[in-house]
């Protein structure tokens, strides 16, 4: 077979799950609660190495104390660092999200910049969550968001032969539509935290296994 037909043939297998993850979870949305695209920024960086869960259950206090870009830039960092503590590496992500306030305050007005060029030059901020502010805030899609559920599946199903998020980003790019680009991510997230779990994926209830060159079913 061709590398263009077996291109066209991945590609057409990713719609195919695509759509089947639309009908699983219809209703998926970014687990993160926040008010403005700042709130989403920072709940985001916040999320690192931490659960959507343990996020929502400190941002709260945290935005209700500083609940702005400029508030957040003027905070002691003793207290901002105590506020997210719940999340683990609080300090560095503590700098983090002051650092990004600052600079939005000085280079932006106080407002997100909505390119992707811009918001990666905030500390702390990566592709990953400048694809998560952009979609969700702004509804502008210009990358999928490659998360440790979204690398795992990717991989399980043979959508990419790479490890590097980057480049399972490009690859993704290049088989999904644009407008699907976020929930095709929010969806990955869901189905792996409800069924291809890392380590003992539930192939047996799988929707997706005979779609899935990794699916290990018993007979």
């Amino acid at each position: 077979m061709s590398i263009t037909r077996k291109w066209s043939a991945k590609q057409q297998r990713a719609l195919e799950i695509l759509i089947r993850l639309k009908r699983l979870y219809p209703d998926a949305h970014c687990t993160l609660n926040y008010d403005t695209p700042v709130q989403l920024l920072v709940a985001t960086i916040l999320s690192a190495q931490c659960t959507d869960e343990r996020v929502n259950q400190v941002t709260p206090e945290l935005f209700r104390q500083f609940p702005n870009a400029l508030a957040i830039a003027q905070a002691d960092i003793e207290v901002l660092e105590a506020l997210v503590r719940p999340t683990g590496f609080y300090r560095n992500k503590a700098k983090n999200i002051q650092g990004a306030c600052r600079m939005i305050v000085a280079e932006f007005g106080s407002q997100i910049p909505r390119r992707m060029e811009l918001l990666i030059k905030l500390p702390g901020v990566a592709r990953k969550t400048a694809n998560v502010v952009l979609a969700n805030a702004f509804d502008i899609h210009e990358g999928v968001t490659v998360d440790t559920h979204v690398k795992r599946l990717t991989q399980r199903l043979g959508l990419t032969e790479h490890s590097d998020p980057i480049r399972i980003e490009r690859d993704l790019m290049r088989l999904l539509p644009v407008e699907d680009w976020e929930n095709w991510s929010i969806r990955l997230i869901y189905h792996g935290r409800a069924i291809c779990q890392a380590k003992k994926p539930k192939c047996d209830a799988c929707l997706l296994a005979d779609l899935c060159p990794s699916a290990r079913i018993e007979g």
